[in-house]
């Protein structure tokens, strides 16, 4: 239904000299000038869009010298694609459904007399001041009160890089200061860049804002309407609509520009999008009692006190559809509504509208692709991480690892655990300078180093020089620091060599916290400096803390006041508990970041050192003679019943016999046999042959071949690993 404009009687006219008073904020979103500030003495100019804040100075220029500015081709910048079976402007005059016409004469909106009232009739109720459109129907908002609040929307729009906080500033920046709901709908699933989207087109509720059930200025902003079943007309929304290509939805939708909906076609677009609740959540709020149906406050949402009484949606020029056309096609359109008891839209308001789409969907295709790349960067940062710590014997692991601030995500912070052999660890944290997918990629590439140099049971300082050389071979401004420890249970040593890299924090089991004193180096990557290693003892009970320089620098403190927070912070959690549990510790540890303190990524490894007792090992020398087979196996039956272990007795012989029989035909020294008992039987035998074992299958008529395949087929994992000086080959055996 159309809504006629009672056109303002002629105002007082100021001299050509007189000057536009400034602005006043409205606290909701929008703009206003002072009261009867408003320059009526020129008449309405045809809608128009000015591209930047110099052609506005030249228009208000213009007003203030009553001299007509010549037009140029920017200020119909608002103008797009007409739908298909339209003409340019020196054809038919066919619009797009309750669009204006693009060149309408300056006199058609010059101002005109009103009309008089119907007589007993009431006056209408006046809005909330402040907001576009909040004048009775005999006042007309000013064109420089149009720019300032568009000014206003758009950068507030323009701030947000994340997918909601765009939607929301569309909603806070139109309700309520240009309208009283908005109901924004998004293609589902949205296309990406510029991915071809396939498949039928499915327009999703994503926001709604306002309400038209309160009076005007007094509009719940913030809060998400829910579409619930509607039985009167305009009463419920949809929550997703499929738009048939044939329907006058899809021809408002590439038509691009907004519409009143006071016309059949866009009217028709209108009722095909909200559909009547006619969509999957339709069903949701069915049959409550005490409720009518249409839109109403999500649950939990804020409520007045006063009974809720669903609004029928406006119609005519209460009611604009402005599709959402991004860089590439549309993604979504938007409904913006007025209640009865606030003016109607006016033709320049379609051109607010327009602007408002613009920006929107603009900044939803810049979300979009900011949030693929996010995920991208944050999958390559946790692929190139362990998913899992393993859980070698004698000590007990925690992580934590956190990407930097939203602008920041992908870093060049990274940790690891290597089991190695003997029963040892290799605790590493590394962080590669710089934030970008190139230092993510540096660090994959030094974390698989890390991992192949200790698999050579490197020493390691040694470890840390072929990592830097690795580095220099990446390019000459690959730098990084790392620090490498290697952790024996049995022996209850800690080697830890450092580069660069903030030092470890040792939290001893009685509560006291040190940082241990372990050479700085250099940092990876920078060439020709040699690194050192300090052993240092590493009692039952004690919790090593390794962590990279984002936990404990920011711009409000250097890395030393960070390293004795975070000592202060270990020695306090483990005067409540002490050992302290390991998760609660890594999280009581991420708790000295402050609000500004995600400058960078984060990285944070902590070890609990258990160790093995020394009841539980047995350790043999054996030379290499042909009889040392039989001593392998009395010593491993002395051991096992020691322990209590006799139905482990015969498996045992028979798997220490076939290794030490392979490790006396190559070895030409001593040999050696170690038996270990965890919450697993572990053997490992040792040898100065390099050359690893390989299981092979033997024929029927081979006389050997077949030690190992017993191993693989009796044991509960087996396996070799080569040392500096030989090799050691191992197997395990599950204990009931």
């Amino acid at each position: 239904m159309t809504t006629d404009r009672t056109p303002p009687p002629p105002a007082r006219q100021p001299g050509p000299d007189a000057a536009l008073p400034a602005p006043l904020p409205d606290p909701r979103g929008g703009f206003r000038l002072p009261p009867g500030s408003e320059r009526e003495d020129q008449p309405a100019s045809p809608p128009q869009a000015l591209p930047d804040d110099r052609s506005a100075r030249d228009r208000q220029a213009a007003q203030a010298a009553g001299t007509p500015r010549r037009e140029t081709a920017a200020d119909a910048s608002f103008s797009s694609t007409p739908p298909r079976g339209t003409q340019g402007p020196a054809g038919a005059a066919m619009e797009p459904a309750g669009h204006p016409r693009h060149e309408e004469p300056a006199a058609a909106l010059a101002p005109t007399p009103a009309a008089p009232a119907p007589a007993g009739s009431a006056p209408p109720t006046p809005p909330a001041s402040g907001t576009l459109g909040a004048r009775t129907a005999g006042a007309s908002v000013s064109e420089a009160e149009r720019l300032r609040y568009v000014g206003a929307a758009t950068r507030r729009i323009a701030r947000g890089l994340d997918l909601d906080e765009i939607l929301l500033g569309l909603c806070r920046s139109a309700v309520p200061a240009f309208a009283d709901a908005i109901l924004v709908y998004l293609r589902d699933p949205l296309p990406v860049g510029d991915e071809r989207p396939s498949g039928p087109l499915v327009l999703r509720l994503r926001r709604a804002d306002g309400g038209l059930d309160e009076p005007s200025g007094q509009s719940y902003v913030g809060t998400v309407l829910a579409p619930v079943p509607a039985e009167p007309a305009y009463g419920g929304a949809a929550e997703s609509t499929l738009v048939r290509l044939d329907g006058p939805l899809a021809e408002v939708l590439r038509g691009v520009r907004p519409v009143f909906a006071e016309h059949p076609q866009s009217a028709a677009a209108l009722e095909e999008l909200l559909r009547f609740g006619e969509g999957p959540s339709a069903s949701a709020g069915a049959g409550r009692p005490g409720e009518r149906p249409g839109l109403h406050l999500e649950p939990g949402a804020a409520r007045s006190d006063r009974p809720l009484h669903p609004p029928v949606l406006p119609t005519g020029r209460r009611a604009i559809l402005a599709p959402l056309r991004g860089r590439r096609r549309v993604i979504g359109a938007a409904v913006l509504l007025r209640r009865p008891d606030r003016p109607p839209f006016e033709s320049d308001d379609l051109l607010v509208a327009a602007q408002l789409a613009t920006h929107t969907a603009l900044g939803v295709d810049k979300a979009v692709l900011y949030g693929r790349e996010a995920y991208i960067a944050d999958a390559l940062q946790r692929e190139m991480l362990p998913d899992s710590l393993p859980q070698p014997t004698g000590v007990r692991l925690a992580s934590r690892y956190l990407p930097a601030a939203e602008s920041a995500r992908v870093g060049g912070d990274w940790y690891d655990a290597i089991p190695l052999p003997g029963s040892r660890v290799a605790l590493v944290v590394g962080d590669v300078m710089g934030h970008s997918m190139t230092s993510a990629a540096i660090m994959g590439q030094l974390r698989t180093t890390v991992q192949t140099l200790a698999g050579l049971d490197l020493a390691p300082q040694e470890v840390l020089y072929h990592l830097d050389e690795q580095a220099q071979r990446l390019g000459s401004d690959r730098m990084a620091t790392c620090v490498y420890a290697v952790y024996d249970p049995i022996a209850h040593r800690l080697v830890v060599a450092n580069a660069g890299h903030p030092p470890p924090i040792l939290l001893h089991a009685n509560g006291l916290a040190e940082v241990l004193r372990v050479p700085p180096g250099a940092p990876i990557g920078v060439g020709g400096v040699p690194f050192e290693a300090v052993e240092l003892p590493a009692p039952a009970g004690a919790t090593l803390v390794l962590y990279t320089d984002g936990l404990v620098e920011s711009r409000t403190r250097d890395v030393w006041g960070g390293i004795e927070l975070l000592r202060e912070r270990l020695h306090d959690a483990a005067t409540v508990l002490s050992p302290p549990p390991l998760e609660p510790l890594c999280d009581e540890i991420l708790e000295i970041l402050g609000p500004g303190d995600r400058d960078d990524d984060i990285a944070l490894l902590a070890a609990r050192f258990d160790g093995i007792s020394p009841s539980d090992v047995a350790y043999w020398y054996l030379e290499p003679q042909p009889q040392t087979a039989g001593r392998a196996r009395r010593l491993a039956r002395q051991a096992l019943r020691r322990w209590d272990l006799e139905h482990l007795i015969e498996p045992t012989e028979l798997l220490v016999s076939e290794i030490v029989t392979n490790a006396v035909r190559y070895a030409e020294r001593p040999i050696t046999l170690r038996l270990l008992r965890t919450d697993v039987l572990r053997c490992e035998v040792g040898d100065d042959a390099p050359l690893l074992p390989q299981m092979r299958h033997a024929q029927p008529q081979d006389e050997g071949g077949r030690g190992l395949y017993l191993v693989s087929r009796m044991a509960q994992r087996w396996g070799a690993t080569r040392l500096s000086a030989g090799k050691v080959v191992w197997f395990e055996l599950a204990i009931p």
